[in-house]
């Protein structure tokens, strides 16, 4: 899963969003780093990879790639089903996308201390509408291109849209079969979560 879905799972408070994303960029034992709410949703951002990687959905959407992407193919899964879910927001959230997205850069622009990368690309993302911007499939390729220039192997990439354009269909209904197992699992572990904590 990619930023949109992460924030759309891991809870609604400042430091849930927080957590949700913080989760792509800080890596390594996470006890005293930061304050326990955002370590916990931390947790839950990497408990929902862990689903989403082992799930057999997910298997077969990236067998629907050739064997040459199939390296990348969870990169290009990820950031289609980002578009997946902006495109058809309403369907999972009955709070509009748009505002959604406002609330997650209100609360990205009030947070003092991003880890790093983060901390550079969070005032581009609210700028730019990152976020909302996934409801088209163009900007797809867009955050694909951008992904390239840090991988080690850029060429990793070359043709991915085109090979989405050719799967929109399956890959679509992939997701739409996916995505309400993946909502109940995060919404169990924030519930287990709200149990213990209290």
């Amino acid at each position: 899963m990619n930023y949109l879905a992460h924030l759309h799972l891991g809870g609604q408070t400042p430091a849930q969003l927080l957590g949700s994303l913080y989760g792509d960029f800080v890596k390594g034992l996470l006890p005293g780093r930061f304050p326990a709410d955002i370590e916990d949703a931390i947790r839950l951002h990497r408990r929902i990879d862990a689903f989403t990687d082992a799930h057999p959905l997910i298997k077969q959407a990236m067998g629907r790639f050739p064997d040459s992407r199939r390296r990348y193919a969870g990169i290009v899964l990820d950031v289609f089903f980002d578009h997946c879910l902006a495109r058809d927001w309403l369907q999972y959230s009955d709070v509009p996308l748009d505002a959604f997205t406002q609330t997650v850069y209100r609360v990205l622009a009030n947070e003092p201390e991003l880890p790093d990368r983060l901390a550079m690309i969070a005032p581009r993302m609210a700028a730019h509408d990152w976020l909302g911007s996934y409801r088209d499939f163009e900007v797809v390729g867009d955050a694909l291109a951008g992904i390239s220039r840090r991988l080690s192997r850029p060429e990793g990439l070359a043709g991915a849209m085109q090979e989405l354009q050719a799967l929109y269909r399956p890959l679509s209904e992939d997701f739409s079969a996916f995505y309400p197992q993946l909502q109940a699992f995060a919404q169990a572990a924030l519930a287990a979560g709200r149990t213990s904590a209290g």
